[in-house]
């Protein structure tokens, strides 16, 4: 097993891809993972947490899935809104690339997987969902939220879905959306050790 981190630009160790089978939209599907990506095993516990709290995501417009690992959430935003276009951003090069033959896989041509800087400037998002990667620290983890999370465009029904582990700090980071971002945050649901955080203008 290698040192990388899933939040490393670039992994170093082989791209050994595997396939599972996840539940997702509704769907059973057959998707590629590989080592040096978030949870490559399986759908990490948090990611289906949030996945079973979200509402129905808007039809059209532009959804963002915020470390996108090798796709479960933008494969989902884009099974259940086809119409929309999805942006799946992460710093990983390999979480890209899979995410990209994820979405061929399933014959969605909606999905975007680009690094952050890749996105244009002006785009604004219909909604957010993540599962933000606490683990790079708290100043790069404020730093990437204050980024995105006031992208959010501005209809009354925009908002952004976050689920964090309860001991990886989900109350205080619901008090520093609030405090620092001016966002109205509220916890959405409280499943298996995780919050899910809802956040508005």
């Amino acid at each position: 097993m290698g040192s990388d981190h899933y939040f490393c630009a670039a992994p170093s160790s082989e791209a050994r891809t595997r396939t599972i089978r996840v539940a997702l939209a509704g769907r059973e599907v057959e998707l590629m993972t590989a080592g040096g990506v978030f949870s490559p095993e399986h759908l990490d516990q948090g990611t289906r947490v949030l996945l079973d709290a979200v509402p129905a995501p808007p039809a059209a417009g532009d959804l963002l899935d915020l470390g996108t690992g090798w796709g479960p959430i933008a494969l989902t935003l884009a099974m259940r809104s086809p119409e929309a276009t999805v942006w799946a951003v992460d710093v990983n090069k390999r979480a890209l690339d899979l995410t990209r033959r994820n979405a061929a896989r399933l014959g969605l041509h909606n999905v975007n997987a680009v690094r952050p800087d890749d996105v244009p400037d002006d785009v604004r998002f219909a909604t957010i969902w993540s599962n933000p990667p606490i683990r790079v620290g708290k100043q790069e983890l404020h730093e990437m939220l204050s980024r995105w999370l006031t992208r959010l465009d501005d209809s009354a029904e925009a908002a952004a879905w976050l689920v964090v582990a309860k001991h990886l700090g989900a109350e205080s980071l619901q008090r520093w959306i609030g405090a620092e971002l001016g966002l109205d945050v509220e916890r959405a649901a409280n499943s298996k050790g995780f919050r899910v955080l809802d956040v508005r203008r």
